[in-house]
């Protein structure tokens, strides 16, 4: 399993993890069902992992994926930017054949999921 993380994102995850009270947490990267596109990307902080979980080691932290995500999320690349007085995370996903502007919701070639409109 193969995801990438850039060294700004690496040090925004190892800040988010250590300011969530959580001695001994994960950032849980995965899919669910929703979005304008029809699926989207979750990002947060875990500290359980439930059978059915990879662990991913990535240096300061590690990263817990389900392995129903793999599929939507093999070789996808993070990265996080500053712009303006907001900052937030970049993913580009090699698996995605469209997105939506939030850059947030995706749709797979053979899979459309549910399409939500983004909040």
């Amino acid at each position: 399993m193969m995801i990438g993380i850039s060294e700004a994102a690496s040090e925004k995850i190892v800040e988010i993890l250590s300011s969530a009270n959580a001695r001994n947490s994960f950032l849980r990267i995965g899919v669910e069902e929703g979005g304008c596109s029809g699926l989207s990307y979750k990002l947060i902080a875990d500290e359980q992992k439930t059978e059915g979980d990879i662990l991913l080691h990535k240096g300061e932290f590690s990263l817990l994926v389900h392995t129903n995500s793999i599929p939507y999320i093999e070789g996808l690349q993070i990265d996080y930017e500053e712009r303006g007085m907001i900052g937030g995370f970049t993913l580009n996903n090699p698996n995605a054949k469209a997105s939506c502007g939030c850059g947030a919701s995706f749709r797979m070639e053979n899979y459309r999921g549910e399409v939500k409109k983004c909040e």
